[in-house]
């Protein structure tokens, strides 16, 4: 089943990085000023947005007019309607950025998703951040780093392999974040799971 992807109004430098995570087939959804993107993204299959900061394009195009005021970001919004439409994996393009409030809110997003039971993504120029369950995730050596954060509560029987820094059945609460900055071991793939809790798993491919 193709993945839905939404796209978000922060700055997208790489283009072609971005690219190579859309796939023929994929739903895309542009959220209000991520539109801005959709000359070098693709054209849309979905727009979501209540069209403060753009102007509703008016295409022939399903387009979702959303209030100003309201509970939901856009961007939460398509993660809902992500949801509603049965997808099982979704990316996340153009959510990550300068303004720090609007990302912790989409990496909140994938975790509404993930509990929902759709496999999340977030990337940008910089990194890939996913959340790490019970789920093995891996990390292979041509990331330079990785790090595990508790953003979401405390997690515990967390156990890492095949990193500069292993662990086992070890535990990172909010205010101890020492799973900064760890290195999958040279020519190996490092894995992760956490027995207890989520952790936000982010995979660096630049600094």
């Amino acid at each position: 089943m193709p993945k839905a992807v939404i796209i978000g109004g922060a700055k997208i430098g790489d283009y072609e990085r971005a690219l190579s995570f859309i796939e023929d087939g994929d739903f895309l959804i542009y959220c209000d000023s991520g539109l801005a993107h959709s000359d070098k993204l693709g054209e849309p299959n979905l727009i979501i947005g209540d069209f403060d900061s753009h102007e509703n394009p008016g295409l022939d195009v399903e387009t979702l007019v959303l209030p100003h005021m309201k509970d939901d970001t856009d961007t939460v919004f398509a993660a809902k309607q992500v949801i509603e439409r049965g997808f099982k994996s979704c990316l996340m393009l153009g959510a990550s950025g300068s303004r720090l409030d609007h990302t912790l809110g989409n990496i909140s997003a994938m975790l509404m998703l993930e509990n929902a039971g759709v496999s999340a993504v977030l990337a940008d120029d910089y990194c890939e951040m996913e959340i790490a369950g019970k789920e093995e995730k891996q990390i292979p050596c041509d990331y330079p780093y990785f790090s595990l954060m508790s953003v979401f509560g405390e997690a515990d029987e967390i156990t890492v392999k095949g990193a500069l820094y292993p662990l086992e059945s070890a535990k990172i609460t909010p205010d101890y974040q020492y799973g900064v900055s760890n290195e999958p071991l040279p020519g190996q793939t490092a894995s992760v799971t956490v027995g207890k809790g989520k952790l936000l798993l982010i995979k660096v491919v630049s600094e």
